[in-house]
């Protein structure tokens, strides 16, 4: 094959004589997508012909033809670009839809990339400069940013991310970034968006094994989700107020490391005892949400790469959504189709916050059974319930399984892939 070529869209009833199985044939030098609408599920057949036009070789594709519609391009894009080509799709259409496509792939890209970025190259602060960079250069004259870094955090309450963090000589991170195209700087808060960015989990003295830990760089793949929906709105024109918050933080062990059986006190006055260091996204996070619910907003979305027991439960294949507010939850999953993100509501009740007991604090951060026990996702999304206000109304926690492929699948490449973006930026606007 050629380095580039171009990308034809067919289907089973036009492409006479060609199997219907084959998703990719070769002609001369172009490729043509056969895809079979009588086996439904074009989308995913078309991100399946991307993935096998990538591994012709190829780097770059330029779609033709008048069969490609807006998600049928995206489908294939996200299917054709791997690690090294990122934005190595040319699409087709009017000038409008090329633009929109563009802009979203960019952002993807920046994205995916972030989240595939070694852990020594992405510390903490690192993760904060580049998300700063990123989203101030979009607007400069609307952005607006703080970052409380070390020591500062513990000095203003936000133990969560100092506990976590501070076992590293690399210092944690609390970074907002305020969006605000109203020209009040009195404007309400559309809405905030809290990610983890946990740039490497050992697991801390509940250590992961090498296995376990090999892919830990992406477990900041939830600030990097929220930074690019946050982006990704911007350049679609959202002119609401809205903030970004990022918690960061390496959860290293040294002598420093926060420890089982420790007892933290946050901000809005809940204590937490320690019961596994390897669930320390839920801690961090806890000082994001609480910072969220003082701006009064009625929207706060968080993202997390969460809990294994979140894949578990979706083969890794949708987002894992919890609310305790059933019209957002609903609103979110009607989003979720037009955007083509999965998602799949699990079980979450006020009840679960009684899932982490602890005789000394109000409640642990999870249990000492292997993955918190059974409904470890639910059970987390309950200790993060215990930080938002009005009863859970206003907020939806995505716990991140479709974020990242250790090794490349029928759809993906391997590495981060920007999956809840597209979502959270329509939530948001």
């Amino acid at each position: 094959m050629t380095k580039s070529a171009n990308v034809i869209l067919s289907n089973t009833s036009s492409a006479n004589g060609w199997q219907s199985n084959n998703l990719v044939q070769i002609v001369g030098d172009d490729i043509h997508v056969v895809v079979d609408e009588q086996k439904g599920d074009l989308l995913r057949q078309i991100q399946k012909a991307g993935r096998q036009s990538e591994k012709l070789g190829l780097h770059q594709a330029i779609l033709l033809g008048s069969e490609w519609d807006e998600d049928a391009q995206w489908a294939f894009a996200m299917g054709f670009t791997s690690v090294r080509d990122l934005m190595s799709v040319t699409f087709t259409g009017s000038d409008e839809v090329v633009k929109r496509l563009t802009d979203k792939l960019e952002t993807y890209a920046w994205s995916r990339d972030l989240t595939n970025q070694t852990p020594s190259q992405l510390v903490p602060t690192k993760l904060a400069e580049l998300a700063i960079e990123h989203i101030s250069a979009l607007a400069p004259e609307h952005i607006s940013t703080e970052i409380i870094v070390g020591e500062a955090l513990n000095e203003q309450g936000y133990v969560g991310v100092y506990n976590v963090g501070k076992g590293s000589v690399n210092p944690p991170c609390l970074l907002t970034i305020d969006y605000n195209p109203t020209g009040d700087a009195n404007a309400d808060v559309s809405a905030c968006l809290v990610g983890k960015g946990i740039t490497f989990d050992s697991g801390g003295y509940s250590l992961k094994s090498s296995a376990g830990m090999f892919e830990m760089k992406c477990d900041m793949g939830g600030a990097a989700v929220v930074a690019g929906a946050m982006s990704l709105a911007i350049k679609q024109g959202l002119n609401k107020r809205v903030k970004l918050i990022l918690c960061c933080a390496e959860n290293m062990v040294s002598s420093h490391a926060y420890k089982l059986g420790d007892i933290l006190t946050y901000k809005n006055g809940v204590t937490m005892e320690v019961a596994n260091t390897d669930a320390e996204g839920r801690i961090v996070m806890a000082d994001g949400l609480i910072l969220a619910s003082e701006t009064n907003t009625p929207l706060i979305i968080d993202a997390a790469t969460l809990t294994g027991a979140a894949v578990m439960a979706t083969g890794g294949n949708y987002t894992a959504l919890f609310s305790l507010d059933d019209e957002l939850a609903n609103k979110a999953a009607k989003v979720s189709s037009e955007v083509n993100e999965p998602v799949w509501r699990l079980p979450l009740e006020p009840w679960h916050q009684e899932k982490c007991p602890s005789a000394f604090a109000d409640t642990a951060n999870s249990t000492t059974t292997k993955g918190g026990g059974a409904g470890g996702a639910s059970n987390a999304a309950g200790f993060l319930s215990r930080f938002v206000p009005n009863e859970g109304k206003g907020w939806l926690h995505c716990d991140l399984a479709a974020a990242y492929n250790g090794n490349g699948t029928a759809l993906w490449a391997a590495g981060g892939t920007g999956q809840g973006i597209a979502l959270i930026a329509e939530l948001i606007s």
